[in-house]
């Protein structure tokens, strides 16, 4: 395995979506988020959301980002994550690469040349995001902060063990509001660049 692999956990409000795209674009590699959630739902004929149609809204998409794995039973989420790991192991194997959440870090704990950033940044800057970016009210703001992150934390320690945050399994975690998107984009394409030339 000569390629690197990027995983991105974050804190919701944090920008790391965006900041992932910047990287993708400044090391000219391709990055992975809700592709993957779709190349699932296709391999296992299942909606991208086991939500009704008349919930398909902004809620909806809110909603979903609660719950990486639809919100169904055990079973249906350990087959979904199953689908999930092979696709992820698939994509490292085949070419550099950005991998945006869904317990990459963990799937992809074996690969030679992995590189693990995890993107935080402090709760004001994160609610400011949230209503400037993603258009969120002050209330949804707070939910989805509260939400997304405790969900986010209870589906890495379900399957991974650790929490995403956990700093015996990253190799760097940054304040995304110190240097807003391009500036941590430029900083972690920087960083990657360096820690691929010691490997």
């Amino acid at each position: 395995m000569d390629n690197y692999v990027i995983t991105l956990n974050r804190q919701f409000g944090s920008l790391g979506r965006p900041i992932a795209r910047k990287m993708s674009e400044l090391l000219n590699i391709e990055y992975y988020d809700r592709d993957i959630v779709d190349a699932v739902a296709k391999e296992l004929k299942k909606p991208v959301s086991i939500i009704s149609d008349a919930e398909e809204s902004a809620k909806s998409s809110f909603f979903r980002m609660k719950f990486p794995l639809g919100n169904g039973t055990t079973a249906m989420q350990e087959d979904i994550f199953e689908t999930q790991r092979r696709i992820i192991s698939n994509l490292a194997d085949k070419e550099n690469c950005i991998i945006v959440g869904r317990c990459s870090d963990y799937i992809l704990r074996s690969h030679s040349k992995l590189i693990r950033i995890f993107i935080y940044a402090p709760y004001e800057a994160r609610f400011r995001n949230c209503i400037d970016n993603l258009h969120m009210t002050p209330e949804q703001a707070q939910k989805m902060i509260a939400e997304v992150d405790k969900a986010r934390d209870a589906y890495h320690m379900r399957f991974a063990k650790y929490l995403p945050n956990d700093t015996d399994h990253n190799d760097l975690l940054i304040n995304s509001s110190a240097l807003g998107i391009d500036g941590t984009a430029a900083y972690l394409a920087e960083f990657v660049k360096q820690r691929i030339s010691i490997h």
